[in-house]
């Protein structure tokens, strides 16, 4: 097997510390499965930047290759372009989007700068997989350096239709310069027809009978790789002492009520507000609810210096002491709201003390939550997802309460269907999805992933 080199905007840990993101465990198990080296930045903001030398750390088999970036290179590339230009419009929302062309330049740079620096780490027989929005063009910066190896890319955010991307003023030369990958993959089969839509409408390329195209004599596939959980894992985790603990605690808290839980980064694209007046319009229609039904919301905070962050924040605790105020009784909080970050094992134990997790962006690429949700549930009794249509996972996840996340009426009445799902039903979608994702786990996602980039090249 050939060796693995990953790269990524952050990278690691190694090793679980109880914080790492499933993502990441997944990353993980396949570079210990390959040796390899995973590479991108260090987290860190330095006079040197990219000229800096290359950070270390690691084992025997996986090495931790990371940069500093300077100031500038952090404000341009990373806040600027990828966070204020390319996250917007890819999620939809050409009304946030900031178009500059300083911050394009700074986003070209520093691809230019980490290609540059990885370029002397390659060896001939390495397989090159590069994650994200933030490095669509390295793989066309490494081809450029005349690297030949297997390069394959994987979006992890959703793709829009040529007709919302084609606003960023530089749609068509991203995507060109994105076909110097040999597969490049996305969370659903919508986001992977847009793509292609895209190079067939505004590229002129010719679409093949198998999701590809010839570009330059090179077969390029484009296509969904679904990406799954580590569910057995996270089962486990539900299992372990830190876990058991913070069911106990939220179990006696309640005592005998029903927790709605919501698990997510503060960010436009999550739809936080449209939660907290969905659930507002479940007290409302349904008052049985009222001293039986809480919302616990874990939000903690994300690009934090972007207004747009800073705002939604700010609304969400508006609307939390609104609704706590308007509903409240003196051994009851409707909103439990929480801005801090709790490990993967609390969280585990969180997720199986709840009856519904409330699943509910605007716009997401997979949201795994749903699927750790699921893992996480007793089998004799367990819980319900709601979850968003607009969520990646809604496309393999049918056994849960699908809504329309703009619609307070339609999530509360879901809800009220939840809270009222008879344990039978309960138990005959959570075994499906459950089953589901056990199959389709994170293993058999990169699997497939390099399996199709090592068939291309063949």
């Amino acid at each position: 097997m050939s060796r693995l080199i990953v790269v990524s905007n952050r990278v690691g840990p190694l090793k679980d510390t109880g914080r790492a993101g499933g993502l990441a465990v997944a990353l993980v198990d396949t570079l210990t499965a390959t040796g390899g080296i995973w590479f991108g930045w260090s987290g860190e903001v330095s006079e040197e930047g990219t000229f800096g030398n290359l950070k270390r750390e690691g084992n025997r088999k996986v090495s931790l290759v990371t940069l500093d970036m300077t100031q500038a290179d952090h404000d341009e590339f990373y806040v600027g372009f990828a966070n204020e230009s390319l996250w917007p419009v890819l999620h939809y929302r050409l009304d946030l989007a900031a178009f500059d062309r300083r911050l394009e330049e700074g986003y070209r740079r520093v691809n230019a700068r980490f290609a540059a620096r990885l370029r002397p780490l390659i060896e001939p027989g390495d397989t090159i997989w590069v994650h994200d929005y933030h490095f669509f063009p390295f793989g066309a910066e490494l081809r450029a350096m005349e690297v030949n190896n297997p390069i394959g890319f994987f979006l992890h955010i959703p793709f829009p239709p040529p007709e919302v991307l084609a606003a960023l003023p530089s749609a068509a030369t991203m995507v060109r310069r994105m076909l110097a990958y040999d597969v490049i993959g996305f969370q659903t089969t919508r986001d992977a027809a847009n793509f292609r839509r895209f190079v067939t409408e505004e590229l002129d390329l010719v679409e093949g009978a198998d999701e590809s195209f010839l570009v330059d004599g090179r077969k390029v596939v484009a296509r969904a790789f679904p990406i799954g959980i580590d569910a057995a894992g996270f089962a486990r985790q539900a299992t372990t002492v830190e876990a058991r603990r913070q069911t106990h605690r939220l179990e006696k808290l309640l005592a005998g009520r029903q927790q709605i839980i919501g698990v997510d980064r503060i960010d436009y694209s999550k739809g936080l507000p449209q939660r907290f007046r969905a659930f507002e319009r479940l007290l409302e229609d349904y008052p049985e609810n009222r001293g039986h039904v809480s919302l616990m919301q874990v939000a903690p905070p994300s690009r934090s210096e972007l207004d747009a962050y800073a705002d939604i924040r700010s609304e969400l605790e508006e609307l939390a002491g609104n609704i706590n105020g308007r509903f409240a009784d003196l051994d009851w909080t409707p909103i439990r709201y929480m801005t801090r970050g709790f490990t993967r094992r609390s969280l585990a134990g969180i997720y199986r003390a709840s009856r519904i997790a409330l699943v509910t962006p605007l716009r997401d690429g997979m949201n795994l939550v749903a699927k750790e949700f699921v893992a996480a549930q007793r089998a004799e009794d367990p819980g319900v997802v709601v979850l968003s249509r607009f969520a990646g996972a809604a496309e393999t996840m049918r056994e849960a309460l699908i809504v329309n996340p703009y619609s307070a009426e339609g999530v509360a009445a879901s809800l009220q269907t939840a809270l009222n799902m008879p344990l039978d039903e309960r138990r005959d979608r959570w075994q499906a999805m459950f089953d589901r994702i056990c199959e389709n786990d994170a293993a058999a996602w990169s699997r497939a992933f390099l399996d199709t980039l090592a068939a291309a090249r063949r």
